[in-house]
């Protein structure tokens, strides 16, 4: 992503996701439903739960691909939901795609 023009930042555990997410207010936050500290799940919950952060877009990664944790991770207000092992490309695309998506809603006035 770096290499595509996107300011990252990276967090090492839940706790510092969900710092970093209300202290930068990003477009958009990429979650590894199994990081230490919290769980994607609790950090998307948790920015869903922010006013000032309901228009982030949140992608979750997972190796856990049954569907019912699937709905879990969209029933805690993910945009998306990436399965391990994914693509670069296909991941990018996701990105690009929500993102593409919140501009043009943007553009046509909430």
């Amino acid at each position: 992503m770096r290499g595509s023009d996107y300011d990252v930042r990276v967090a090492l555990n839940g706790g510092e996701a969900l710092q970093l997410a209300e202290s930068f207010r990003p477009d958009m936050v990429v979650l590894d439903v199994m990081m230490p500290e919290r769980s994607g799940f609790e950090v998307c919950q948790r920015i869903r739960e922010n006013p000032a952060l309901r228009d982030v877009k949140i992608i979750m990664l997972t190796a856990k691909g049954s569907n019912a944790e699937r709905d879990r991770g969209l029933n805690f207000g993910a945009n998306a939901y990436v399965t391990k092992p994914f693509s670069t490309k296909d991941l990018m695309n996701t990105v690009r795609a929500l993102l593409t998506e919140s501009k043009a809603r943007d553009a046509g006035g909430r």
